[in-house]
């Protein structure tokens, strides 16, 4: 009875560390804003593929001659894999085009819907089911 107790205990304990970090997974509107889009070609500068997002790090270049740099957030490594994005596909220097929609913060960060490559083939890079607008299409 003993021996029971523990492995129930056990399979408890294990079942509450894989839904914790489950959980803890950010909605869009918690971070992102649908009223403001954000459209512009950049230059790659790095990609990080880690988890629960991947995110690529883009230089977008102003009328003025100045440079910001963006952070896009994407979807998980292995949904970008998924679409076709592998982590050769986007190497320093690639000239993209992003869709997407900024931070609720104001900041130079969005959540990434569309990226399009210099061959023109368009990758879909949001993740579904975070209630963001194109998730409602």
């Amino acid at each position: 009875m003993r021996r029971f107790r523990f492995s129930v205990a056990l399979a408890s304990l294990l079942a509450l560390l894989v839904v914790a970090p489950a959980s803890s997974h950010h909605a869009f509107n918690a971070e992102f804003d649908a009223t403001k889009p954000i459209k512009f070609k950049g230059t790659v500068t790095k990609m990080l593929w880690v988890n629960p997002h991947a995110w690529i790090y883009v230089d977008v270049k102003k009328p003025d001659g100045t440079v910001e740099e963006w952070m896009i957030e994407t979807g998980t490594p292995n949904t970008l894999i998924r679409r076709g994005l592998t982590k050769e596909s986007l190497p320093k220097g690639t000239e993209i085009v992003v869709d997407g929609y900024q931070s609720k913060d104001g900041s130079r960060r969005a959540n990434g819907r569309d990226l399009t490559l210099p061959n023109g083939q368009t990758l879909f890079l949001g993740s579904s089911g975070t209630g963001a607008p194109y998730d409602k299409k």
